[in-house]
């Protein structure tokens, strides 16, 4: 499908988007200046990529309300899809090992990318909206594993 206009992401979307990046940033960092503080500052970084991750997966219930050119089976496959990241996300805040839940949350931000490229291929979003999602799921995943790396150290 092609994507839909605004051919230049809004001023907001792009302030909120990389503004909430900024966690990812400054926790991902802070672990590696401050590793005394490795236990609160993981914590920290895993709830926050918990919660942003099931916010990434309520897109797909909005998707499956609003999109037009889904068809009932699609919007359930969509609806369906929406819950999985906030249950990905639970889990990873429920195993005790740093390495594992920042290997959950990075899983289930990459799929949830390529489920966003799935609808994308059946409906028409705007045509910021995958390169945007593409950048903004890197960098999460990266501090991730940065978090990751460093609690195997």
């Amino acid at each position: 499908m092609t994507a839909s206009s605004p051919r230049s992401t809004p001023s907001a979307v792009t302030w909120l988007g990389y503004g909430g990046l900024l966690p990812f940033a400054l926790l991902a960092l802070a672990i590696y200046l401050f590793p005394q503080h490795n236990v609160f500052l993981g914590r920290a970084l895993l709830g926050y990529g918990a919660v942003i991750l099931s916010f990434t997966g309520a897109l797909h219930w909005g998707f499956a309300m609003t999109l037009q050119g889904l068809s009932p089976e699609q919007k359930l496959h969509t609806y369906l899809w929406s819950v999985v990241p906030a249950l990905v996300a639970w889990l990873a805040l429920v195993f005790d090992s740093a390495p594992v839940g920042c290997a959950l949350l990075v899983a289930g931000f990459l799929a949830n990318y390529w489920r966003d490229v799935c609808v994308s291929r059946v409906t028409e979003l705007p045509s910021w909206y995958l390169p945007l999602r593409f950048r903004l799921t890197t960098v999460a995943c990266l501090c991730l594993l940065a978090f990751a790396v460093a609690s195997l150290t």
